[in-house]
């Protein structure tokens, strides 16, 4: 059987992200977000409480958030699970980590903080890896245009594919 490992938060940046490049010159950058929620103690009444994650995006991606997201920043982040552990320097043994590696990220702030989505495999990069915000990724975010407002999949159905779907793009239900 093949799992499934997909996480979404959405929360403020507990730092600036730490941008970094592998030995490879490969981009990345780590940074943690703080989930605020809400529950009932044991005698009913409503606690607040808070998760904090680490995250690390790689790539365009890193660099991106590495750019423009800075500490208190609204985000949401779409990305998988993941657990590693190290030997750490100090000998004090082996160190295991979770985090969450970053596949999209979506700025939540006003549109003077920049709102706008980056998505390694999406079209908002260009040729060069490098993604550059127009006017049109200002103010995307969550309910403006569909749930994750610009993400890009580059995906675009074949209607011809399925059953009583014809060339005018109809789909059958």
């Amino acid at each position: 059987m093949r799992g499934f490992n997909r996480a979404i938060i959405a929360g403020n940046l507990t730092k600036d992200p730490d941008l970094r490049y592998t030995v490879n010159k490969r981009a990345y950058a780590r940074f943690g977000v703080a989930v605020n929620y809400r529950y009932k103690n044991n005698n009913g009444e409503y606690q607040e409480g808070t998760d904090y994650i680490n995250v690390v995006a790689w790539g365009p991606l890193g660099e991106t958030c590495g750019k423009y997201l800075k500490k208190g920043s609204p985000v949401l982040i779409e990305g998988r699970i993941s657990s590693r552990s190290y030997e750490a320097n100090d000998g004090s043994g082996r160190k295991y980590v979770t985090e969450v590696n970053a596949d999209n990220m979506i700025m939540l702030g006003s549109r003077e903080q920049g709102s706008y989505s980056a998505s390694p495999s999406g079209s908002d990069y260009s040729s060069a890896g490098e993604y550059t915000p127009s006017d049109d990724d200002f103010g995307k975010s969550i309910g403006e245009s569909g749930f994750g407002g610009g993400f890009s999949s580059g995906f675009t159905p074949d209607t011809n594919n399925i059953p009583g779907g014809n060339s005018e793009g109809d789909i059958p239900f």
